[in-house]
């Protein structure tokens, strides 16, 4: 019996997160969550991605801990024995928005600890799992997303290390994609715009404004479900020939325009 390929999703319990899981799911994959939630306070979530066919198991803490990350793909090591994917998906928004002559150290910290800094820790143990498994299995196929923001680029002065960290994490996936080109293990960004989530639900009213008045060439919200299709078609190897590079899930918000 052919095994099905295992993702591993951060925060993937809600969200954005939970839009590519529902996706992933549809494909084919068994999936591995993480969330700073209780499980108990995931479950609804967990119950409906296994309501597609996947396999689902939980793998609560924060990716900005050296030993949660250990902790969590120990896990998954030892409950499905495999990893094909990884999906950097978790991250914060500062706790408040502050214009960048005035925002914080701490905050510069938490937001790039969690953004950055976990991301790019997770990847480099990920991609060691994967290339010990390449080594093992030729047919082996693994991928790592990276799920970014517009913010990569479009500067907001009002939560400058948000805009920071993706930026980061922009370059992080073109360094992994370099050095992982021998493995043949493809890196990509995924960079959603304006998505409709818990965390833009407090700029609602501000958002559909600037929506109305022609902000995205398509004048609608992004949705989860825009940015699990993208990944989707990611993970399941329909673009392994683009390792490196950058999906535009925006409604066309960063096209240039007169």
């Amino acid at each position: 019996m052919t095994l099905k390929r295992v993702a591993f999703i951060t925060g993937g319990s809600r969200g954005i997160g939970y839009g590519i899981a529902e996706h992933l799911a549809k494909a084919g994959f068994d999936l591995a969550i993480n969330g700073v939630r209780p499980e108990e306070a995931a479950r609804k979530a967990l119950g409906e991605l296994r309501a597609l066919g996947a396999e689902v198991i939980y793998c609560p803490g924060d990716v900005a801990s050296g030993d949660a990350r250990a902790g969590m793909l120990d896990r998954i090591r030892q409950h499905f024995g495999r990893l094909n994917v990884l999906v950097n998906n978790a991250g914060v928004a500062p706790k408040e928005r502050r214009d960048i002559l005035e925002a914080t150290e701490e905050s510069f910290q938490y937001v790039l600890t969690t953004n950055l800094q976990g991301a790019y820790f997770l990847t480099q143990a990920a991609a060691n799992w994967m290339i010990q498994q390449r080594s093992e299995q030729p047919e082996f196929w693994g991928c790592i997303v990276n799920v970014s923001s517009i913010s990569a680029t479009v500067a907001s002065v009002n939560r400058g290390e948000y805009c920071v960290a993706k930026a980061g994490l922009s370059m992080a996936t073109q360094l992994f994609a370099a050095r992982l080109g021998e493995f043949d293990i493809p890196v990509y960004e995924v960079r959603p715009g304006v998505i409709r989530t818990d965390m833009t639900a407090g700029v609602t009213s501000k958002y559909d404004k600037l929506i109305e008045d022609g902000l995205c060439v398509q004048k609608r919200w992004g949705l989860p479900d825009d940015v699990g299709k993208a990944v989707a078609a990611l993970a399941r190897g329909d673009f392994p020939y683009s390792t490196g590079q950058v999906i535009l899930v925006d409604g066309g918000l960063t096209v240039p325009r007169l």
